[in-house]
């Protein structure tokens, strides 16, 4: 079974306007609502490609229920905590000119509820996969995505962690199964602007020394480059088509890539190919991609050996 974790999940209101002005009255010309938070995002993708995957979080008021419905409504399976005080956050994300994005907070996790999660993150057992993506809120310990891996250390659990720079870098002990930064946050974690697949590859490689499995790294119109535990590094190029959404398409990449593991017999070269297939299919869709779109997409996927 796969598990994601999302501690802030949010509705995301997307709107789209043509030529906002700022300080003045100015009217969509289009509108979406999706739950969103990037292990949502996953659990999503994951059941759009025929996985068996299960929500878990925190959700609270009566943003928490409609995030619940909608994806009972999609038939994703949950299994949130609900909080009793404030909301869950509502994230607008702002189409025109330029894209920009204005995040809610969300509510106040306390150690109880934290406990609560813990317990749920017991059941897991060997094979299964848990996702841990996104930020911490700042009413949690910083250090929960450690305290998790360290309770399940040891139990054949394969723990994917999408984060950034010190959430990161202070899991690599615990061998997170695959870690996916971006170029941009990679360079970000050591300091230094990364411009070429060598220096990439230098740099992912450093994140396996200090105990990585898998590292993929996402370089938008760039492509991917997949510096695998057997120590064969792949690379591909971006698919062609007309971006239409950034959001989620790393989640997507993440999903696609589980998906693939799994399917294709733990080939981490099929995992590769479907990540990166997955990660395009959304970026060129309006919302997050579809099996369909993924296949599509996964005709042009090619990588080879560097």
């Amino acid at each position: 079974m796969i598990y994601t974790v999302t501690f802030n999940p949010s509705l995301d209101y997307i709107v789209s306007v043509e030529h906002f002005k700022l300080g003045r009255v100015n009217r969509t010309c289009a509108e979406l609502l999706y739950p969103g938070g990037k292990g949502i995002n996953v659990a999503i993708v994951l059941r759009h490609l025929g996985m068996k995957a299960k929500a878990l979080g925190f959700i609270a008021g009566f943003t928490g229920d409609q995030i619940q419905s909608m994806l009972t409504a999609q038939n994703i399976a949950t299994d949130f905590i609900k909080i009793d005080q404030g909301m869950s956050r509502i994230n607008v994300k702002l189409r025109s000119d330029e894209e920009s994005e204005i995040n809610g907070m969300g509510p106040t996790i306390s150690e109880e509820h934290l406990e609560a999660l813990y317990q749920k993150l017991d059941q897991l057992s060997e094979g299964d996969t848990l996702v841990l993506a996104g930020s911490i809120p700042a009413s949690m310990p910083a250090d929960t995505y450690e305290r998790i891996m360290s309770r399940l250390e040891g139990r054949g659990i394969e723990i994917a962690v999408d984060a950034t720079k010190d959430l990161l870098l202070n899991v690599l002990p615990y061998h997170p199964f695959l870690i996916k930064p971006n170029n941009h946050e990679l360079g970000d974690m050591f300091g230094v602007t990364l411009e070429t697949n060598e220096e990439i590859i230098t740099y992912a490689k450093k994140l396996q020394e200090m105990g990585a499995r898998n590292v993929l790294i996402s370089m938008a119109g760039d492509g991917a480059i997949l510096v695998p535990e057997d120590g064969e590094v792949l690379v591909s190029p971006a698919p062609k088509g007309k971006v239409k959404n950034s959001v989620g398409a790393g989640d997507s990449m993440v999903a696609g890539f589980i998906t693939g593991y799994h399917q294709g017999g733990k080939d981490l070269k099929a995992a590769f190919k479907m990540g990166i297939a997955t990660g395009s299919a959304s970026a060129f869709s309006d919302g997050l991609a579809t099996e369909a779109e993924v296949k599509e997409v996964l005709t042009q996927v090619e990588s080879f050996n560097l």
